[in-house]
């Protein structure tokens, strides 16, 4: 039998998804719903595990605690692309690693929320409605306000998409946009600089690696409208999380609607937690049933691939 964690399950999702009594006499589940406190806890209580089951950035799988899992033959993880896996650990120890499918319309969503969010100072009025009061703040419209997306491709396009219908106008910068998609759309190609300078709201949609760490600083957060708003549903250290709180704090701009971290989940003595003008959710971009469906379920067809020595979905680099 296999010896199987399911690890960082917070909603307990896995047993109302997967039918384990199905897989009883070929797998032996042990469902983490807690974060570990810290890796040396994560090697202690992984140590008899064959294979984990893990969702896309939750616990790292670090050199050491790879190194450490003396047992640990398979590693099946949330979407084709997880930077908290050390791959070059895992090769090493000839640990096969695969992925799931993933749907990029969940993220599109929740940006909207967000914006929606601030824009109509949503928190703020739900919050008093509880406490008897009515009507306290005065929002803003949407429709011909400018949408700055950094990243145009599957996330990007539908909030661009969302957008048009809302009569925004549109534009976009990238390190490799694609100009005639762009085109295609309705989306005005821009530079960087002329994107923040001019954007009443700006969302990001980049994938996360070296060329766009810290890729929001001061000096950018600077650049931007008093009024504007950032939005950030893509990974937390695209924006350098220390100078967005100052930005925050001193109303150097409107507001923030976030939903990554540089660490998560976010600690909760956290400055940003503090702030009125931050909209925050704890990383449920991704987090729906129908996606769900699809990591838990494509993981047991990963495992089983593997098991016959034909593995699926493989992730190498």
């Amino acid at each position: 039998m296999i010896k199987i964690a399911v690890l960082d399950d917070y909603q307990n999702a896995f047993q109302q998804i997967v039918e384990i009594e199905k897989y009883k006499e070929k797998f032996d589940f042990k469902i983490f719903n807690e974060p570990f406190l810290d890796e040396k806890e994560a090697i202690v209580e992984l140590e008899d595990f064959e294979a984990l089951f893990i969702m896309r950035e939750r616990t790292p799988m670090t050199k050491t605690l790879i190194e450490s899992l003396p047992k640990l033959k398979y590693i099946m993880t949330s979407g084709m692309r997880n930077k908290a896996i050390d791959l070059e650990a895992a090769k090493k120890k000839k640990i096969i690693v695969c992925g799931t499918e993933i749907n990029p319309n969940p993220a599109a969503e929740i940006t909207w929320a967000l914006i929606l969010g601030l824009y109509r100072n949503m928190k703020q009025e739900i919050d008093n409605m509880f406490q008897g009061y009515w009507q306290t703040t005065i929002g803003f419209e949407l429709k011909g306000k400018m949408l700055g997306l950094i990243g145009l491709g599957k996330i990007g396009s539908q909030v661009a998409k969302v957008a048009k219908a809302f009569g925004m106008e549109v534009c976009a910068w990238s390190e490799n946009l694609n100009l005639s998609h762009a085109n295609e759309i309705g989306v005005l190609p821009m530079s960087k600089e002329d994107l923040i300078k001019n954007s009443d709201i700006i969302s990001i949609h980049v994938v996360l690696g070296d060329r766009y760490k810290n890729l929001i600083t001061k000096k950018e957060l600077g650049m931007m409208k008093k009024t504007s708003f950032i939005i950030n549903t893509s990974r937390g250290p695209i924006i350098n999380e220390n100078d967005l709180v100052d930005a925050l704090k001193d109303e150097k701009i409107a507001g923030a609607g976030l939903d990554v971290y540089d660490k998560e989940p976010l600690p909760q003595d956290h400055k940003l937690r503090f702030l009125p003008n931050a909209l925050l959710l704890p990383h449920i971009g991704y987090v729906t049933a129908e996606n769900y469906s699809i990591f838990y379920n494509q993981m047991i067809e990963n495992l089983n691939a593997c098991l016959k020595n034909k593995p699926i979905r493989v992730i190498s680099k």
